[in-house]
């Protein structure tokens, strides 16, 4: 079992995820026998990673240590910090707290993954604390772009942990819900806060994040000067946005349809919990759209990020059997793409442009704010906090750089602060901090389909990519170990590689090298099998192509095996005939087949 290189006095705090990156969210606060975690979150995947839904944290320590895990605790229902649930809870069974909101959108991420029945859940709200035997729990309400958020302070022996989570200062929520409780942000400030953990999404913008009530007004505007109908796109858990959208559009005598199970499932939620307020007969089935004229037609859907299966994708592709884009539509995408979401994002304008609809987008048309603090809200928390140790957390480097910079700024000294990397270790007591050990099993996990065990590793990443930029060639061909015979082949199959029709050149002398690489083997080794054939034909026809065409395509031999049980050594087995065997033709290959032995 993997031990922390910790005294026995001392705090430690690490980051399975959250660290250097936006996403994967999961902090760590570990006293002796005690692990607290707040939030488990998953990262989504660049355009690199080829194939891959997610990527979650290795939860290696913590299923080493899972009997020391006292509670997981949620700050909010945003993916990068709830997404990671079902594959944690697959591994390790432990009770989760979560406010109102989160909760319910977690409740129906486990029942979707069946987890839900055996699932130990508990709904906190901002007075609450828990307790166990070594550490206690409080929290302090944010603002944030979902409802319930809330920050969280872990108090141990040493001092206490405070992880700030998402947050921003909203002194004019919509909706008539509570601003940020500065009271209790500056009480945990007084009594001390040993170690501040704080979000550094918008580390570099020089301001103080604008309330989502900017929004709502610029949101009515807007909706006053569309006469057609409207397609409303946003993140399906920014509740606000979706209160915003729908009350204007009830304002306006329009009906609302809703589009995507996600949005389905938040809307549900927020009517239950009071966040949202649509009325029963304001809500319309989807194919009831078409019943009603386009200017008393609203609808909200998903695919605000360039989703290729998402609803506003597939209405833009033409795909959707219920909506497609007609002139005279405008389409509100009230969200701002997230990193390496922008091409996708660009292009589904365009396509939605080309189909005769008027797209409203980006900060020039104030129809969106970041539920991140800027650089003023993240030095009011720091001040708030006065921490006598500072660790940036949520964001990538460079943003964690100039968040310590703000602390320095607001009195926490340059040496105080620690720019860490996901499995630094800090360990820390009443007047100490340093960095103390490092968890080498914390990197990335990419999963590749709905549960944990469809995990691909990195070689799988790097065969995709391969396959994607370099293509893929076939040998294939049928041996006789008995007589040490080429029955039939070797034909050669290029997909993504060369266009074979117009290759023949190639692929004659592919065919030509994949001949000599079997005989050759029959030759060279004591005990021919498979495996030594197709070692042979791989070593010897990456060399070919390389020569003739600069590139490494992925080769994949297939080589039929008859009378395996009949090999023999090199001691006794026959020449092998140096005549190929008869060739047939190959539909993908009209030229003459391989040259006999003596060309």
């Amino acid at each position: 079992m993997t031990k922390l290189n910790i005294k026995n006095n001392e705090v430690a705090f690490y980051a399975v995820g959250g660290l250097g990156e936006i996403g994967k969210n999961m902090y760590c606060v570990q006293f002796q026998d005690e692990i607290i975690i707040i939030d488990c979150g998953v990262l989504f995947p660049e355009d690199d990673l080829l194939g891959v839904d997610y990527v979650i944290q290795n939860y290696d320590y913590l299923i080493e240590n899972k009997d020391k895990i006292k509670g997981l605790f949620i700050t909010h229902g945003h993916e990068d910090h709830i997404g990671g649930l079902p594959f944690f809870l697959q591994k390790v069974k432990v009770p989760i707290y979560a406010g109102p909101f989160a909760m319910s959108l977690i409740k129906g991420k486990l029942d979707e993954k069946h987890l839900l029945r055996d699932a130990e859940l508990h709904e906190i709200n901002e007075f609450d604390t828990v307790h166990f035997k070594k550490l206690w729990v409080s929290f302090f309400r944010t603002t944030h772009s979902i409802p319930d958020t809330l920050g969280v302070a872990v108090h141990t022996p040493q001092g206490t942990i405070v992880q700030t989570g998402d947050f921003k200062f909203d002194l004019t929520p919509v909706g008539n819900l509570p601003a940020p409780n500065f009271q209790q942000m500056a009480k945990l400030g007084e009594e001390g806060v040993l170690l501040l953990t704080s979000d550094s999404t918008n580390a570099e913008r020089p301001e103080f994040t604008k309330s989502e009530r900017w929004v709502d007004i610029h949101i009515r505007r807007i909706f006053e000067r569309i006469k057609g109908r409207i397609i409303f796109a946003s993140f399906a858990s920014n509740v606000y946005r979706l209160r915003e959208a729908s009350d204007a559009a009830i304002k306006q005598g329009r009906k609302i349809a809703v589009f995507g199970r996600s949005m389905e499932n938040a809307i549900t939620a927020g009517q239950a919990l009071g966040y949202l307020k649509i009325p029963e007969d304001s809500l319309i089935d989807p194919n009831e759209i078409n019943s009603y004229p386009p200017e008393q037609v609203m609808i909200m859907c998903t695919g605000s990020q360039g989703e290729p299966m998402a609803a506003l994708s597939r209405i833009a592709n033409g795909t959707h059997r219920q909506i497609s884009i007609q002139p005279g539509d405008t389409v509100v995408f009230s969200s701002n793409p997230i990193p390496g979401n922008t091409t996708s994002v660009n292009a589904l304008i365009n396509k939605l442009e080309e189909g005769g609809a008027e797209v409203i987008h980006g900060y020039v048309n104030n129809i969106h704010t970041s539920g991140h603090g800027g650089q003023i809200d993240e030095e009011l928390m720091l001040r708030l906090m006065k921490p006598k140790f500072f660790a940036p957390v949520h964001g990538e480097y460079r943003m964690q750089k100039i968040h310590t910079k703000l602390a320095e700024l607001t009195g926490v000294p340059r040496e105080n602060s620690f720019i860490l990397a996901n499995g630094d270790v800090l360990a820390l007591t009443k007047d100490t901090c340093r960095l103390a050990d490092h968890i080498d099993s914390m990197g990335d996990v990419y999963i590749d389909g709905r549960d944990v065990d469809d995990a691909v590793g990195s070689p799988e990443i790097r065969e995709r990519r391969l396959l994607s930029e370099e293509g893929v060639v076939t040998a294939i061909a049928v041996v006789d170990l008995k007589d040490f015979q080429i029955v039939a082949g070797p034909d050669i199959v290029s997909r993504g590689f060369v266009y074979m029709h117009e290759s023949q050149e190639l692929i004659k002398a592919a065919n030509h090298e994949v001949f000599w690489a079997i005989l050759n083997t029959f030759k060279n080794h004591k005990k021919v099998d498979r495996r030594a054939i197709n070692r042979t034909i791989v070593s010897r026809l990456q060399r070919l192509l390389y020569e003739r065409t600069g590139r490494r395509p992925v080769i994949i031999p297939m080589v039929t095996i008859l009378n395996a049980d009949a090999q023999s050594t090199t001691e006794d087995k026959p020449a092998a005939s140096t005549k190929p065997a008869r060739p047939r033709r190959n539909r993908n290959n009209r030229a003459k087949r391989q040259p006999a032995a003596a060309e």
